[in-house]
């Protein structure tokens, strides 16, 4: 099937890379594209500018390597943070939907992924020495398991329980009032704030 004649190389062009974004099709860039070529230059430009610096100067947190845009997040930085309580996400959507709750007080660790022998993630491909290194640092008492209830959640919390089974520190799990399968990215903040709350002790 031959795609539509494009009147402009400049705007085939632009939703050409426009497409390239996840869950946008060819249709729904030409929208975008031509919304943005309805709008002033300086909206357009702060726009550009905007994506330049967020892929230029946003950073992992030395400690934690959540997003931010200095050396260590506002999370691992906070003096009011509990530093004995640490709960370990899959990635950035983790920390944002526990910190909605309002109801987590302790710090994070973001794995920037999970186990998947299907898709040749080990461990040695996310976070998981730096972990390992921060629990073994005498500072942290409890480590909470807040991966998705997924085969692959399941193996790393299988993997992590196993490498710390020595080391004293309690390992629980979110309460299942996330279902199996979910994604906390999609789970209510009321569902998500009771599971931390009623986290039970993980089991491998």
């Amino acid at each position: 099937m031959l795609s539509e004649p494009f009147p402009s190389g400049l705007l085939e062009r632009a939703v050409q890379q426009l497409a390239r974004l996840p869950g946008v099709g060819r249709k729904t860039a030409l929208r975008y594209a031509l919304y943005l070529l309805g709008q002033d230059v300086d909206t357009v430009r702060n726009l550009s500018m905007s994506l330049t610096r967020l892929r230029e100067e946003v950073k992992r947190c030395r400690v934690c390597h959540n997003l931010c845009d200095t050396e260590l997040c506002d999370i691992c930085a906070s003096p009011g943070r509990d530093r004995s309580l640490l709960c370990v996400v899959e990635d950035i959507h983790g920390v944002m939907c526990i910190e909605r709750t309002g109801l987590y007080r302790g710090l994070y660790h973001v794995l920037g992924g999970v186990i998947s022998p299907m898709e040749g993630i080990g461990p040695s491909d996310i976070e998981l020495e730096s972990l390992f290194q921060r629990a073994e640092s005498g500072e942290v008492a409890e480590i909470i398991l807040a991966l998705n209830p997924t085969m692959e959640g399941d193996t790393t919390n299988f993997y992590i329980a196993r490498r710390l089974a020595a080391s004293g520190i309690k390992l629980s799990v979110l309460a299942r009032g996330v279902s199996v399968g979910d994604d906390l990215e999609y789970t209510d903040e009321v569902t998500l704030g009771r599971s931390i709350t009623g986290r039970t002790p993980f089991t491998p």
